[in-house]
């Protein structure tokens, strides 16, 4: 069954709007049961659409992250924000992968042409401008071999177990690219640039390996 978040705003404290963010939560609650959907996460507030600094925003956006939603759920469009704090927030949503289902619409949000133009617009400029950083990488690291820099002067070999050694990996180079919202065939695609034999299945392997090392630190006490 697929997952849902559910997303109720009113801009005032106002007793009406309390009466409407009750209304919205009932009626996003039978639009998850209409679409077969189970809900992982219920958010209401009350704030002005205009402001993007909201606290139930950011629970949206970690919920996506955290439960891997299938769908955010909302009344209308207008409930995520106006203007641009809504491009902004359909921008982050569709990024994540999920769909978004409203009320007025009765199942899948429509977008209006010139909602849909500019979403387009601005994924174009943000592949544009990783791609734009990945070449300024490239030729950084090709500048710095080229006048002698040996990147696996500073790395340590080592074995994985099985007796066979283990590729030379720049691991905080990964670390740092995929924090940048690189993939992983990027990452790998940049290391190959500067002389690192890897393929993307060793990247992510690396970068995995490092996660959990991470998660096991913070568990300690």
């Amino acid at each position: 069954m697929k997952t849902a978040i559910i997303y109720a705003r009113v801009s005032t404290t106002k007793e009406q709007q309390e009466t409407s963010l009750k209304r919205q939560l009932e009626e996003l609650a039978g639009l998850a049961a209409e679409n077969n959907m189970t809900v992982v996460r219920t958010i209401s507030e009350k704030a002005s659409g205009y402001d993007l600094d909201r606290q139930g925003v950011f629970e949206l956006l970690d919920s996506m992250k955290e439960f891997k939603a299938d769908a955010v759920l909302i009344q209308d469009e207008t409930r995520l924000g106006r203007g641009n704090a809504k491009i902004a927030l359909l921008h982050c949503i569709y990024k994540e992968g999920a769909r978004i289902f409203s009320i007025s619409h009765r199942g899948e949000l429509e977008l209006s042409e010139a909602d849909s133009m500019v979403l387009e617009i601005v994924s174009i400029v943000e592949e544009y401008q990783r791609k734009l950083h990945n070449l300024k990488i490239k030729r950084g690291m090709k500048k710095a071999v080229k006048n002698g820099y040996r990147p696996q002067d500073h790395l340590v070999p080592f074995h994985d177990g099985t007796g066979k050694e283990r590729k030379d990996v720049p691991l905080e180079e990964i670390v740092r690219l995929r924090a940048r919202k690189l993939t992983f065939h990027e990452i790998a695609a940049t290391l190959r640039g500067v002389g690192y034999d890897v393929s993307k299945a060793t990247v992510h392997r690396r970068y995995q390996e490092y996660i959990q090392k991470e998660e096991q630190t913070n568990e300690r006490p």
